[in-house]
């Protein structure tokens, strides 16, 4: 389908909507439904009327320029002409970039997951390190984190961690960082000063709706157990700790952060269907896109995606080759929007060469 034949069918179907929402009394789910397509659709809308302005607009200039006898009115016409065809391409790319089909998972809160990977403690204190990077960024953004499960190591590291993290677009940027985080710097407990290096593995989910995801309660085991690690006595006379299995998927979720068996299920529950919610939109994506397997934010949790080399300062992406050399601010937080935006960038220039 041609680039004019998408802007003719979203303005058919902007009207379409506006007229039924019209004859519509509110309510309902087929309401609330039209009703966020057309919120969706109408910015597309205005961007192609934006559009459609300046091409009326630049053939009035092209006729005034071919056609008036003034020197003067002819200078200024094409003048004119010149400042607007350097435009189009900029407003052209706006409404292609509206086009290109929306993960409605973009919009959703997102699920952090952080595991201390190859390197013992010093994986353990880098996926520490990370955590506090998104923390950070996440304050930047006026985004709130809530830990919801943490098990720490000895030496103050983090061996494993979850977290929900709130806000506006939380997902749709966070998701870039789904991969393995690989670090090269001396660490605290190596007396040689060698460098060493060690990975973590951190998977963004959207946070599921109960909508998204119906589980049957025979799919489910559920155990309790007594927590471990901190937490006082409570810790050796509740089975407060909870651990869900999906039995269909072999999925587990452990939780035992909290003192309340039920606030540990909830939790439990919360993240077991972002997973599964998780693994049903990498399989409709896959179908979908079978001709591009290395999509930027394909979230592939195997992929080393990154190197913080700290001897050198430097940070570099390997999917899409940005080094940069500000490595403290990158995992202070303060700059980690640099690399994302360039992620960003690079997935929409990928996804409007997929267009066309």
């Amino acid at each position: 389908m041609s680039l004019e034949d998408s802007l003719g069918r979203v303005v058919r179907r902007h009207e379409e909507l506006a007229a039924r929402l019209a004859e519509e009394a509110g309510g309902g789910g087929e309401f609330v439904a039209m009703s966020r397509e057309y919120a969706e659709l109408s910015p597309v809308v205005a961007a192609i009327g934006t559009l459609e302005a300046a091409r009326g607009e630049l053939a009035g200039l092209d006729e005034m320029a071919a056609a008036e006898d003034d020197v003067e009115m002819r200078r200024m016409a094409q003048s004119e002409r010149d400042e607007l065809n350097a435009r189009m391409p900029a407003l052209e790319r706006a409404v292609k970039l509206l086009l290109i089909p929306r993960d409605e998972a973009d919009r959703r809160n997102a699920i952090l997951e952080i595991r201390a990977g190859t390197g013992g403690d010093e994986a353990a204190l880098f996926a520490g390190d990370l955590l506090r990077m998104y923390q950070r960024h996440a304050e930047m953004r006026g985004w709130r984190v809530e830990l919801m499960n943490v098990s720490e190591s000895d030496l103050g590291g983090v061996k494993e961690v979850q977290a929900l993290v709130s806000g506006r677009d939380v997902f749709s940027r966070l998701k870039y960082e789904s991969g393995v985080h690989r670090v090269q710097r001396v660490p605290v407990t190596e007396s040689g000063g060698r460098i060493h290096t060690s990975a973590a593995t951190v998977a963004v989910l959207p946070e599921a709706e109960e909508v998204d995801i119906k589980i049957d309660d025979k799919d489910l085991r559920i155990d309790t157990f007594r927590a471990s690690g901190a937490g006082g006595q409570h810790v050796n006379k509740t089975d407060s700790a909870v651990r869900i299995t999906h039995i269909p998927t072999g999925i587990v979720v452990s939780q035992q952060d909290e003192k309340s068996q039920h606030k540990n299920r909830a939790k439990a529950m919360k993240i077991l269907m972002s997973r599964l919610y998780d693994e049903e939109r990498r399989q409709r994506a896959e179908e979908r896109a079978e001709s591009r397997k290395s999509q930027v934010g394909s979230g592939d949790r195997s992929e080393r995606i990154r190197t913080y080399n700290f001897p050198q300062g430097r940070m570099t992406d390997h999917r899409i080759g940005l080094t940069l050399y500000k490595l403290d601010d990158i995992i202070a937080g303060l700059a980690l929007d640099d690399v994302i935006d360039a992620l960003v960038s690079e997935d929409q220039a990928a996804r409007l060469a997929a267009l066309g």
